[in-house]
């Protein structure tokens, strides 16, 4: 974790700032201070589909308790889903009912429910966007799941689950299609003016050569260097292992085999990944991965919950 000051959380008028393609007038924003969560659950493979492993129990204290703005989820099942709305319902935490989304990755995985992805915000949410992802050819679609804000539909979070598969699809390996999809639909959304939040797992390393369109170029350390992106990811400055982060993954996999620590930094893979684009941040920013969850009677997930604190400006 990176050992900035925490910011207050706020909503602060900023100056003027020029719509993309914009020639007639400025158009006002404001800079928002945003808490994310993330985390990849395991919702089938560990947790069987259920809703009483303590899992749901688990995520919805965190979520409350870190005070999350915005919440992703990946490998979660439908009637997981619906749980977790029912939890953080009576725990208090949104501030309307239409708070969440789901995306289907498979439609019958979860003992013939859908298996998926899915998004929560404190705030009410808009209308929400679901694009399908470059097929793996192991059954499903991956998506790209995003929602805006209703009283602020220019600020959108989004979530995806990138598949793990490094197979050749029509010539080019089906994970850097994938990434280049969700990256040229985030560039859609950014010319339409809008601030995106993404989260999810990416099933890539940081300094891997196929994110390198991802991260900024100013982001250019032994651990990631050449670059050509627009996005910073908000545990990339963490002292541990800069220009990477923290491990997100615990030491055992979901078939209980050992994950092993590799180099840079010698600590198991980040692959759960908060990014926002570099020229929407407003200030110091700060990502963390959390401890390993034993709720569960033990691990509810081989993956990390990942959070992050950043201020974004707004178009209003």
């Amino acid at each position: 974790m990176r050992m900035h000051a925490r910011l207050l959380v706020a909503v602060v008028a900023f100056g003027a700032t020029l719509l993309p393609g914009s020639t007639a007038r400025a158009a006002d924003s404001v800079v928002e201070t945003v808490n994310v969560w993330q985390w990849n659950v395991s919702g089938w493979k560990m947790n069987d589909g259920s809703t009483t492993t303590g899992m749901v129990e688990a995520a919805a204290a965190s979520i409350v308790n870190r005070k999350a703005d915005f919440a992703a989820f990946n490998e979660l099942c439908w009637s997981q889903y619906k749980a977790l709305q029912n939890r953080l319902e009576a725990d208090g935490w949104p501030e309307g009912d239409s708070f969440a989304r789901f995306a289907t990755i498979r439609e019958t995985t979860c003992d013939g429910e859908p298996f998926g992805i899915a998004l929560f915000s404190r705030r009410q949410l808009g209308t929400a966007q679901k694009y399908d992802l470059p097929v793996d050819q192991r059954g499903g679609a991956h998506k790209l799941l995003c929602a805006p804000l209703y009283a602020r539909p220019h600020l959108r979070f989004c979530t995806t689950h990138i598949t793990g598969s490094e197979a050749v699809i029509g010539g080019t390996n089906i994970k850097e299609q994938q990434l280049a999809a969700v990256r040229g639909h985030l560039q859609d959304l950014h010319d339409n003016g809008d601030t995106v939040l993404i989260a999810g797992d990416f099933n890539a390393r940081p300094h891997d050569v196929r994110l390198d369109s991802w991260y900024s170029s100013s982001l250019d350390v032994p651990n990631n260097g050449g670059n050509t992106g627009a996005y910073r990811e908000l545990d990339d400055e963490d002292p541990r292992c800069p220009g990477v982060g923290e491990t997100t993954v615990d030491e055992v996999d979901g078939d209980g085999e050992p994950i092993e620590t590799e180099e840079p930094c010698g600590q198991r893979p980040k692959i759960d990944l908060l990014f926002v684009r570099e020229s929407a941040i407003a200030g110091p920013y700060i990502g963390d991965a959390l401890g390993e969850g034993t709720a569960c009677d033990g691990p509810c997930s081989d993956h990390r919950v990942t959070i992050g604190t950043v201020p974004v400006r707004v178009q209003l």
